[in-house]
């Protein structure tokens, strides 16, 4: 596996890891859950995995600032000028978790020049990660195999499968499916989403509902350098480091040119967001 500049991917899968089986511990467990002041659930996992990974990439690389859905808020002013920094979500699909439904993960993403070049997400239960460096290639790692993620060339199937979140169910979804007569939708948690994208798994994920910056950079990475894309709304490049940390609605889908001639981009633009 190729690396770019100082970042080591290997070292990035072993921290997940064990931020991983530090999640699996609690899961274990009778947990108690609380509720942040946006009413979503913060259990200890959380927080022993914001700790180990964040632990973990300040000793790797002290110079990169680091921006965790579990840490301190950092004010656009404090952060509007980093060119460069680490992008957490230490539990990304907490519902999932206390669902006990397995379908939950650790993301950590490098953000540069306001883009994902470098993207992890970790499976705890199933063990299994995918990592992508931008114009290096993706890959998922299952029981020690290394498998490439490679879309290029993607064409897609008479019925489109279209994923659609598990818990988090988008409004005006049904509008704009109205252009894919025949397809089937999946459901899955978390960024499991993306990872089923660039995987091959399914071909269509779009997102109409409100994220995080740190739901979704990792997984852009991974599809990005699979060969699929990640778009806004318009079609524009999906942005990072915005004064609001609020993602608005995106498309993904394993062919950019699919995306871009099944007027799925007009119908989505005309939506009343």
């Amino acid at each position: 596996m190729k690396k770019s500049d100082d970042m080591d991917l290997e070292f990035l899968a072993q921290l997940a890891t064990e931020a991983g089986r530090a999640i699996l511990e609690v899961y274990s467990t009778d947990f108690g859950v609380e509720r942040k002041g946006d009413d979503s659930p913060l259990t200890l996992a959380d927080m022993r995995s914001h700790r180990i990974i964040t632990e973990g990439l300040r000793s790797r690389y002290p110079h990169i600032p680091i921006l965790s859905e579990e840490g301190r808020e950092v004010p656009h002013s404090a952060r509007q000028n980093w060119n460069r920094f680490w992008c957490v979500d230490p539990l990304d699909g907490t519902k999932e978790f206390v669902k006990k439904n397995g379908e939950f993960t650790i993301n950590i993403a490098l953000i540069q020049d306001r883009t994902p070049v470098l993207g992890l997400i970790h499976v705890p239960v199933a063990g299994d990660s995918f990592m992508a460096q931008i114009h290096e290639g993706a890959w998922k790692i299952q029981e020690g195999r290394r498998q490439e993620l490679n879309l290029a060339g993607a064409s897609f199937p008479e019925r489109v499968r279209i994923l659609k979140s598990r818990s988090h169910p988008s409004p005006h979804l049904e509008s704009l499916l109205e252009l894919i007569p025949h397809h089937e939708t999946l459901q899955r948690g978390s960024a499991l989403k993306f990872c089923s994208i660039a995987s091959g798994e399914a071909d269509f994920y779009p997102r109409l509902g409100p994220t995080w910056e740190w739901d979704t950079a990792a997984g852009q990475a991974i599809v990005s350098a699979s060969g699929g894309v990640m778009t806004d709304f318009k079609g524009r490049p999906f942005i990072y480091n915005k004064p609001s940390l609020i993602n608005g609605p995106f498309l993904v889908a394993a062919s950019g040119r699919w995306l871009s001639e099944s007027g799925i981009l007009q119908r989505a633009a005309s939506l009343p967001l």
